[in-house]
Order: structure tokens, then sequence, then C-alpha cells
């Protein structure tokens, strides 16, 4: 299951993220997203657990948590839909 971990510390790193999972299972993943321009982190990020059970105990014993002096977002990631892509094309249509 994929976790989406939202006011995270700026300071906070991905292994730092991964041990903060890990009380509650085996991770997959851990990814802290940062701005391509500065290369700092954007306060969010997330954890790709092996067993869905464990990253819905951790979904609720995380959400709302302090960690380094801020309150934890922690649910369940939404897929990001996918948007169309623009061509140039017109629709297939009948054409004589």
């Amino acid at each position: 299951m994929n976790i989406f971990v939202a006011n995270l510390s700026y300071r906070y790193h991905e292994e730092s993220l991964r041990e903060l999972f890990e009380a509650y299972g085996e991770v997959e993943s851990s990814r802290i997203i940062t701005d391509k321009a500065t290369g700092r982190s954007k306060g969010f990020g997330f954890v790709e657990m092996k067993n869905d059970h464990d990253a819905e105990e951790a979904i609720r014993q995380l959400n709302d948590q302090e960690v380094e002096g801020r309150k934890l977002v922690v649910k369940a990631s939404e897929e990001k839909p996918q948007k169309p892509r623009f061509t140039n094309r017109r629709p297939n249509e009948n054409r004589y």
C-alpha cells in the first residue's frame, strides 16, 4: 500500500521516514518530495509498505502524531489521475 505523509519537518530525511514506519511492518520504499530547483524538501512524501494490514495500522497510529514539532498527516495515497495527452489530430471520422 502506498501511504501519503504530509507536514513533515523540512529537515526530515528519507531514512528517518523509513525508520518511523518500520515500527509497523516491512517498508518497501520511502521518498520525500523535493523542489527541483533548490533540492529542499517540500514537507511531504510517500511510504510504500508491503502488507496492507501493517500499512493501515501505521496510518491509524501515526496520523496526527507529533514528530519533530509537527503534527503529521498520514493517509492512504490516491492514484494521480492521468491527464489526456494533447495531440494535433482530429477524432477519427469517416473520411471519403
